[in-house]
C-alpha cells in the first residue's frame, strides 16, 4: 500500500482516474453490438457471416480510428481530444437510436461505434503523462483496466434492451458518456511529457523495425482474442447452447471481468519473472484453452471455465506486453504504445468473421476457435526466436528490466569496479 502511495504521488491521480473512466466507458459502448448481437440477430434475421460482418467492422473501424484521434491530439492535445472524441461518441449513440433500420445501418452504426474504440492510445498518454518512467508500466496498466467496461456492456446491455428495446440502449449511453466528460473537465489537467508531440515520423517508427510488428501481432492475439471474444461470445452463447439473451451476457461477463481484472496482475508478474517468460506462459495456455473449447461445444459449464481460464491469459498478456513496451522505447513509450494497440486490435476483427464463416461454412463454430489457437502458437514461436536479440540488446533474461551495474553509478569507487568485473 505504501508502494502504491509513492507511486500515486509521484504523478497526477486525478488524471489517471479521469483516463481510466474514459477509456472505461468508451470500451462498454464499443461492444455494444456485441453484448446486443441475439436482439440484433433476432430482429434481422442474420446469417452466421452477418452476424461476423456486424461485430467485426466495430473492432476494424476503432483500431483504424486511433492514428486519426492520436494526431488530433498533437494539435488540441490530449485532454480536449478525449473531449471532443466523447462528444462525437454521443453524436453516433443518438444516430443509433433514431436511424438504425436495416443491416446496412448496423454496418454504419458498427463504423461509428469504432470512435468509442479509438480511445486506447490518447487514454494510456495521457494517465501516464504525468508520471516519470519508472511509473509510466503500472499507469498504463491501470488505464488499460479500463477494458473492464467490456464486461460491464456485456452485462448492462442485454437487460436493458429486454425492457426498452435494444435501440433505446444507444440513447442510454449517449446519456452516460457525459459522466466521464464531466469528471475530464473538472479533475483532468493536460501532462507536461513530450512523448506524445512526436512527428508523425515518431509515431510510426516502431512499425519500421522488426520488434514493432512482432509486438503488434502478439497483441493481435492477446488484446485481439479478448476483444474479439467478448464482442462474439453473447453469440456464440445464445446460439450454441439456447440460454437467454440476458444469460449470454452474464456468461460473457464472467470471462472478460476475469480478463479485465488480471491485466494490471500480468505487468506486475511480469516485472518480477519477466514479459518473455509470462507472455511465453500466456501463449501457451491461449491455444491450449481455445483448442478444447473449440471441442467442447456439447457442454456449457466445460466451455465457460475454459473461457474465464482463457481470458484470464489473454489480460494477463496484454498487461506483460506493455510492460516490455517501455523497455524497448524507453523514450516514446506512449508513442510505440498507441502505435502497437493500433495494429494489434485489428487482430480483434478476425474472431468475429472468423466464427461466422465457421459456422456458416463448416457447420460448427469450433474451426474458429482452433484458427485462433494457431495463432497463438505461431506467435509464441516468433517471440521465441526474438527474445534471443531481445535479451542481448535491451532486456534481462526472460523479459526483465535490466538494471544498471553500481559500476556505472559509481565509475569511481574501486569495490564498484571488482563487482562490476566479477
Amino acid at each position: 500500500m505504501a508502494q502504491f502511495s509513492t507511486f500515486l504521488r509521484a504523478g497526477h491521480a486525478p488524471t489517471l482516474f479521469a483516463a481510466f473512466l474514459y477509456f472505461a466507458f468508451s470500451c462498454c459502448i464499443w461492444v455494444l453490438n456485441g453484448a446486443m448481437a441475439p436482439f440484433i440477430s433476432e430482429a434481422y434475421g442474420l446469417t452466421p457471416a452477418q452476424k461476423g460482418l456486424m461485430l467485426s467492422v466495430p473492432i476494424i473501424a476503432g483500431a483504424l480510428m486511433r492514428f486519426p484521434l492520436g494526431v488530433l491530439s498533437q494539435y488540441i492535445g490530449r485532454k480536449s481530444a478525449t473531449l471532443v472524441e466523447m462528444g462525437l461518441i454521443a453524436v453516433a449513440m443518438l444516430y443509433g437510436w433514431i436511424a438504425v433500420e436495416s443491416f446496412s445501418d448496423l454496418l454504419k452504426m458498427g463504423v461509428l461505434l469504432g470512435i468509442a474504440g479509438a480511445s486506447f492510445g490518447v487514454a494510456l498518454s495521457l494517465g501516464s503523462g504525468w508520471f516519470p518512467p519508472q511509473h509510466k508500466g503500472l499507469a498504463m496498466g491501470l488505464v488499460g483496466a479500463g477494458n473492464v467496461g467490456t464486461a460491464v456492456s456485456v452485462l448492462v446491455a442485454p437487460p436493458l434492451a429486454q425492457w426498452l428495446g435494444w435501440q433505446a440502449v444507444y440513447a442510454v449511453a449517449a446519456v452516460a458518456i457525459l459522466l466521464p466528460m464531466a469528471v475530464m473537465v473538472i479533475f483532468a489537467k493536460e501532462p507536461p511529457d513530450v512523448d506524445s508531440h512526436a512527428s508523425l515520423r515518431g509515431h510510426i517508427a516502431c512499425l519500421f523495425e522488426k520488434d514493432g510488428w512482432v509486438f503488434s501481432l502478439i497483441y493481435g492475439v492477446t488484446f485481439g482474442g479478448f476483444i474479439g471474444l467478448t464482442t462474439f461470445l453473447p453469440t456464440y452463447y445464445y446460439d450454441q447452447f439456447g440460454v437467454s439473451k440476458v444469460q449470454a451476457g452474464q456468461l460473457t461477463m464472467l470471462a472478460a471481468f476475469m480478463g479485465a481484472a488480471v491485466r494490471v496482475f500480468g505487468g506486475w508478474i511480469s516485472d518480477r519473472w519477466g514479459g518473455v517468460n509470462t507472455l511465453t506462459l500466456v501463449l501457451v495456455v491461449v491455444a491450449v484453452a481455445l483448442t478444447l473449447v473449440g471441442f467442447s461445444g456439447g457442454s456449457l459449464v466445460l466451455t465457460t471455465l475454459l473461457l474465464i481460464v482463457c481470458f484470464g491469459a489473454l489480460g494477463a498478456g496484454n498487461g506483460a506486453l506493455f510492460q516490455l513496451v517501455p523497455l524497448r522505447w524507453p523514450t516514446t513509450t506512449a508513442v510505440a504504445g498507441s502505435m502497437i494497440g493500433e495494429i494489434g486490435a485489428l487482430g480483434g476483427g478476425l474472431v468475429p468473421n472468423a466464427m461466422g464463416l465457421s459456422k456458416q461454412y463448416l457447420g460448427a463454430y469450433t474451426w474458429g476457435f482452433v484458427l485462433f489457437a494457431v495463432l497463438a502458437v505461431v506467435m509464441l514461436g516468433v517471440m521465441r526466436v526474438m527474445q534471443i536479440r531481445w535479451t542481448r540488446t535491451w532486456a534481462e533474461r526472460g523479459g526483465r528490466a535490466r538494471v544498471a551495474t553500481p559500476a556505472a553509478a559509481s565509475p569511481a569507487s574501486p569495490n564498484v569496479k571488482r563487482v562490476a568485473r566479477g
